[in-house]
């Protein structure tokens, strides 16, 4: 075996110059993954026109309804890290308070992605509609959407018009004129109500009227079916 003058083997040179080679290419590696990894966060927030943010929703759902999450994937602390100081959803969701209606999870989304808005039957109510024209006129949101999902019990009970205790009634009378164009069909009561909840505020808010108009902000409505998982838009 050959040796230098310092009295090192070649071939120990060689192999010390490949471990220094590898360590510099994993470095390389660790750092992409890094940035890759802070930048994930951003992919899905940044749609560039409310169509593309509306299909953003859609696509999340149907990784959802596959059970194909990508959302578990990213960075719990950057994506903290980077919402600290500011928010910058790409959608808006007026949802029932429905427990089996997870919003960021049914549309495969995560931390800072989606404003989200919740009340029993998913109505129109004053303190819905300024939250709502924050997320549009504040936080830039490029969708809206008005989300019903089958089953939904503030519907039933709306239909039904039944006694019950509190403040409980209070929202049969924003949810009756989906029930009058139903014919008494449950399924057609709650993708009519999610339909004239989004009807409403386009035409109730200014700011949200105004957006929609200028082509800044798609307003839809949908279904969401608790047994597939799936969201209809209707």
């Amino acid at each position: 075996m050959a040796n230098d003058a310092s009295g090192g083997s070649a071939v120990g040179r060689r192999q010390f110059v490949q471990r220094v080679a590898y360590g510099a290419m994993a470095g390389v590696a660790v750092q992409s993954a890094i940035s890759i990894g802070s930048s994930q966060p951003m992919l899905a927030q940044a749609p560039a026109t409310p169509d593309a943010a509306l299909q953003e929703l859609l696509t999340g759902n149907q990784r959802f309804a596959a059970n194909q999450l990508t959302s578990v994937d990213h960075d719990l602390a950057i994506l903290k890290a980077h919402n600290v100081e500011k928010q910058e959803p790409f959608a808006a969701v007026l949802s029932c308070a429905d427990s089996r209606v997870p919003v960021e999870l049914v549309f495969d989304q995560t931390i800072g992605h989606i404003f989200v808005t919740r009340v029993a039957g998913n109505i129109v109510t004053p303190e819905i509609t300024g939250s709502l024209e924050y997320g549009v006129a504040v936080l830039g949101v490029k969708v809206l959407l008005v989300l019903g999902h089958t089953s939904c019990g503030a519907v039933k009970a709306a239909m039904k018009t039944d006694t019950v205790p509190g403040q409980i009634s209070v929202l049969y009378r924003h949810i009756q004129p989906a029930v009058e164009k139903s014919g008494g069909n449950l399924d057609k009561a709650i993708e009519t109500n999610a339909k004239l909840q989004a009807d409403l505020l386009r035409t109730s808010s200014t700011v949200i009227r105004e957006a929609a108009s200028s082509g800044k902000l798609k307003i839809a409505s949908g279904v969401y079916d608790l047994a597939t998982g799936k969201v209809t838009l209707s």
